[in-house]
């Protein structure tokens, strides 16, 4: 792994249990997924349910809908379904997430603050990011149950703070996994890639699955892309190799979740560990 002089870095992963909520079984035949910070559920429906997420109607595909929180989402929510003329209402407490602090240290300063002449590429690939998470197909890849899209060490987590340089900077919002360059990196459910760039400011090689009904994942620092944008894809095809492109320090891939403009944990989502 290629290193920074006076690198710092600090992550714990920790495991996390995910809130157990119980939805009336008149409207709901099953769910999955965690009712916390970062989560993701997916609800299979009875016939000819419709249900709301705090005051806004949820759309469905065959019977299942999905609904999502960020990672500082009000801990007070409320589900809405309506039935042959009957309704109920759910009142849910979220779980409430603690999240890590990392610092790294020793980072070049273009690395922390982007030259003033980047800032017209950065503001390209903002349009083509926005653009391709605004697609809500009929596709139903987030119902199968997502498998880590490579293996490796969990070097990021989500959530967690970082400090640049001691500067304050957004939370991370992606899972980090260490390993090799040209490591296979595999499409963790099925569905149709929506965007596919080599050389991104910030991610390097991204490419965006749309996973259907506003579920999105983003796969940062390719090394190859292996899709191009409208392709239909498999979980476990492979989609691109791990790389180091991009604002990154080492190989690795930077894997997010997204749910309308939720950005979701994805190891409340994967199967198992990614080693």
């Amino acid at each position: 792994m290629r290193r920074l002089a006076s690198l710092f870095f600090f992550v714990v992963f920790m495991p996390f249990t995910a809130l157990a909520v119980e939805l009336p079984r008149d409207y709901v035949r099953a769910q999955s997924g965690a009712f916390s910070q970062g989560g993701m559920v997916v609800l299979y429906l009875t016939n000819n349910t419709q249900v709301k997420l705090n005051g806004e109607r949820l759309p469905q595909v065959d019977g299942r809908t999905v609904l999502g929180f960020g990672r500082d989402a009000k801990l007070a929510q409320q589900l809405e379904f309506q039935r042959k003329g009957k309704s109920q209402t759910v009142s849910l407490s979220l779980k409430k997430r603690s999240y890590n602090i990392q610092r790294i240290d020793g980072l070049p300063p273009a690395m922390v603050t982007p030259p003033e002449e980047a800032w017209p590429r950065i503001a390209r690939g903002s349009k083509l990011k926005k653009a391709a998470r605004a697609i809500a197909s009929q596709d139903d890849g987030f119902t199968e149950g997502f498998v880590w899209p490579t293996k490796g060490r969990v070097t990021g987590v989500y959530g967690s703070q970082r400090f640049y340089n001691g500067e304050a900077r957004r939370p991370h919002f992606g899972i980090d996994i260490a390993a090799p360059r040209g490591t296979p990196v595999m499409a963790p459910a099925s569905g149709t890639v929506t965007l596919a760039e080599p050389d991104m400011y910030f991610e390097g090689g991204l490419v965006f699955i749309d996973h259907g009904l506003s579920v999105t994942s983003a796969y940062m620092h390719l090394d190859s892309l292996k899709v191009k944008v409208g392709q239909k894809v498999k979980r476990g095809d492979v989609i691109a190799t791990v790389g180091s492109t991009g604002r990154s320090t080492g190989p690795h891939l930077d894997w997010r979740m997204f749910w309308r403009g939720a950005r979701i944990d994805p190891a409340l989502l994967a199967r198992g560990q990614p080693d």
